[in-house]
């Protein structure tokens, strides 16, 4: 695929949409374009966060362990970004992501994930937007599951 192609991908991704196409081609030069096969991991739960994922092409589970052993709490689609959690909270990575098809991503380090950041005030809303949106969903499933488990109140 060719830096331009890489540049429109990028465009398409929600927190990078606003960037100037100069800073995103310099993006995509900086960063790493890696595919995996259905099946493959990107990252394990647990591992040290030094990169960010955009997804150009394919899809992927997000999943964590529990006691009761892994469970899948979320999909990844086109044009979302993973890992940054990991980068932005200086954890170590809090889900394994695992590609469900033909995956094909861009790996951007932790270094230049953050500089976008600092230069672009703009983008840091958006993940502050990607990251609530998550937070909001995962309550309203923690909520029906609780609500679930909880006995039926008599009447």
């Amino acid at each position: 695929m060719l830096l331009r192609d890489e540049v429109e991908m990028l465009r398409r991704v929600p927190i990078f949409s606003r960037i100037a196409p100069a800073k995103l081609k310099l993006l995509a030069f900086t960063s790493d374009r890696m595919t995996y096969k259905a099946g493959q991991d990107l990252f394990h739960q647990g591992d040290v966060g030094d990169a960010a994922y955009v997804i150009l092409s394919g899809s992927a589970d997000i999943i964590v362990a529990s006691p009761a052993g892994e469970i899948k709490v979320a999909d990844v689609e086109l044009n979302s970004i993973v890992g940054e959690i990991a980068i932005l909270c200086d954890v170590s990575r809090t889900a394994t992501v695992r590609a469900t098809s033909p995956l094909e991503v861009l790996r951007i380090s932790k270094e230049h994930f953050l500089k976008l950041l600092s230069d672009f005030p703009e983008m840091a809303v958006e993940i502050m937007r990607v990251l609530a949106d998550r937070l909001n969903h995962t309550t309203a499933e923690l909520t029906a599951a609780r609500a679930a488990k909880q006995p039926q109140m008599a009447q």
